[in-house]
């Protein structure tokens, strides 16, 4: 009976302290500095975008087109949005993995999950990529074809505008197997787009 004690006892201490330790490296990941680092691999519709760093004329006219909507069934749209991290604190700041939620302009515009654990060791930072993925039919009939259509044309650079981007991420920690969602999120908000 005592070594059945002794031996639950262990297992409860050593679950409480990897406990304890996700818990301070989430809380220290709440304290880094997040900011907008870059944009890769846009497309829509099949149709890759911003190669350079300048959109052609003739992205243009077919980002215009696709944008219309028409008779399509789906506008597939993807993109991987690259966040900086910056951990500020005197110990790692990591989690096992988050939830999160992209806004364009008070948009919702598409959640997802990244379930690969993060670690930022002390005065470090690193990138966080988040892989984006909507139809934006389904947004166009969520909100409206003309507010969806001209949200994008901003975003893509077709038209001049900045686009507010809110990102809102929920980190995950690991108790025992089961990994739990954060209820409160980190938010990181920055404008994307020519000011003109």
């Amino acid at each position: 009976m005592k070594k059945t004690i002794i031996i639950l006892s262990t297992i409860l201490m050593m679950y409480s302290c990897d406990v304890y330790k996700q818990i301070g490296g989430a809380y220290n990941l709440s304290q880094c500095k997040y900011d907008f680092n870059s944009i890769d691999n846009i497309q829509i519709a099949g149709v890759e975008v911003g190669k350079s760093k300048s959109i052609s004329i003739a992205e243009i006219a077919t980002l215009t087109t696709i944008l219309a909507g028409g008779n399509m069934q789906s506008i597939p749209f993807s993109m991987v949005l690259n966040l900086d991290i910056d951990n500020p604190n005197e110990s790692p700041a990591y989690l096992n993995g988050l939830d999160y939620m992209v806004e364009f302009n008070d948009m919702e515009f598409s959640r997802g999950k990244l379930d690969v654990p993060i670690r930022v060791e002390p005065g470090k930072s690193s990138i966080i990529p988040l892989s984006i993925g909507v139809d934006l039919k389904n947004l166009m009939n969520r909100y409206s074809k003309d507010r969806v259509s001209s949200e994008m044309s901003r975003f893509l650079g077709v038209s001049p505008g900045q686009t507010k981007v809110t990102v809102k991420l929920w980190p995950k920690v690991l108790i025992g197997d089961v990994p739990i969602t954060s209820p409160a999120h980190i938010p990181v908000t920055f404008l994307f787009g020519s000011k003109k």
